[in-house]
């Protein structure tokens, strides 16, 4: 792989041990996938974030790290709210050292805002074509699908090591060739909301990381892709995919269709919503917000909960940009009972391990949760959700 020499230089450790680490991790990366060269990035979002995920090993690789980010960066959720910690339970050890991890990543100049929808805050927008180094497998999705931007799924180290150097390796879903549709998806009836989750539930175990270019009767908006990429990105591995006419790759390329193609029924849409059956009395958790709420979706919610009450502990996730540019949102949403909670997710969090059953409107979290936390879950959209928190 070719080298600039400010990069050899950096390489032969001439600009300290951490960056020289660094670039070998990316040098090592380009190697084993035949990148020609490193290219400029324009942001980095960084996973290994929670104490939860990385433990002690992980806080301590981090804090013996030294200089600072070439490229604006901000960080995955953590495992617990940074501010309100003891909202959620949290154990004081363990804040202690998740404060330790966030500390140590704002000593290398990194924006400590811990969320996996970055697309949202002002200052961090990604655009059409721009090379980025992001990490959370949802907010790869949506950069790749929704924007049109380009990015490999980052492991956490690549990542913070991209941000450290400045660029990346040029392969992968960088490179025009990798971003063609390998296999297409027919739905054959239409979707709404949280179908395009269990869609995505369905299509990511089918079709791992293959690039899926789906043809649908609607047309999804935003809220309904981000919900899409990030149930495949969790079930499967997929980073990257097209919806005919919706998609910005897809509107603007005349892509050939795939040899190979999917059809998926209303039936199996429908099946999603009972793919796990605990005993719904034994429901003691609401979570939405995986990926992290919009504010569209924190209205929504402030609507359906206005004027009631919540009977169950109800966690809505969000980043504290979007909470804090939105407190109206918040203090009608917590008016209710429900929290609104910072910085975290139920997944990464150990605050939901002690719950009998939780119920999600996420085909993400659907795929995550029961595994990651050991938690049997129900899947619904947002207002059966909300539904079920008010029964008595």
């Amino acid at each position: 792989m070719y080298l600039t020499r400010v990069e050899q230089a950096m390489l032969d450790g001439e600009e300290g041990a951490t960056l020289q680490k660094a670039i070998e991790i990316l040098v090592a990366l380009g190697d084993i996938y035949g990148a020609d060269r490193l290219i400029p990035v324009k942001s980095a979002q960084i996973a290994g974030v929670s104490y939860k995920t990385i433990g002690d090993a992980g806080l301590e690789w981090i804090s013996d790290l030294h200089g600072k980010v070439r490229i604006p960066s901000i960080l995955n959720p953590a495992g617990m709210d940074l501010q309100d910690w003891e909202k959620m339970c949290i154990d004081p050890e363990f804040a202690h050292k998740q404060q330790l991890i966030i500390e140590a990543y704002e000593k290398l100049g990194i924006n400590a805002q811990c969320t996996c929808t970055p697309y949202y805050l002002e200052g961090f927008n990604a655009t059409y074509g721009d090379h980025l180094a992001w990490s959370e497998s949802s907010a790869v999705s949506y950069a790749n699908s929704v924007i049109g931007a380009r990015t490999n799924r980052e492991g956490g180290p690549s990542a913070l090591s991209a941000a450290l150097v400045g660029k990346t390796a040029n392969y992968g879903y960088h490179l025009d060739e990798m971003r063609n549709p390998t296999v297409s998806v027919t739905v054959e009836c239409e979707l709404n909301g949280s179908d395009y989750g269990a869609l995505g539930y369905i299509v990511g175990k089918m079709v791992g990381s293959k690039v899926p270019l789906f043809i649908l009767k609607g047309k999804p908006d935003n809220e309904e892709l981000k919900s899409l990429g990030a149930a495949m990105a969790a079930s499967g591995a997929v980073a990257l995919y097209h919806v005919e006419g919706v998609t910005p790759e897809a509107r603007n390329n005349k892509f050939a269709k795939p040899d190979e193609n999917i059809t998926i029924q209303e039936e199996q849409i429908r099946e999603i919503y009972n793919i796990t059956k605990p005993d719904i009395n034994d429901l003691d958790i609401i979570t939405i917000g995986c990926p992290h709420c919009s504010p569209a979706e924190l209205s929504l919610i402030a609507g359906l909960l206005e004027g009631r009450t919540v009977n169950k502990e109800v966690w809505i996730c969000t980043s504290r940009e979007i909470a804090n540019k939105h407190p109206e949102l918040v203090r009608s949403i917590e008016k209710s009972g429900a929290k609104v909670i910072c910085d975290t997710c139920m997944v990464v969090s150990p605050a939901t391990e002690k719950y009998k059953t939780m119920m999600v409107n996420s085909g993400k979290a659907l795929a995550y949760v029961p595994g990651m936390c050991r938690v049997p879950t129900l899947f619904g959209d947002i207002y059966k959700c909300i539904k079920e928190a008010v029964r008595e």
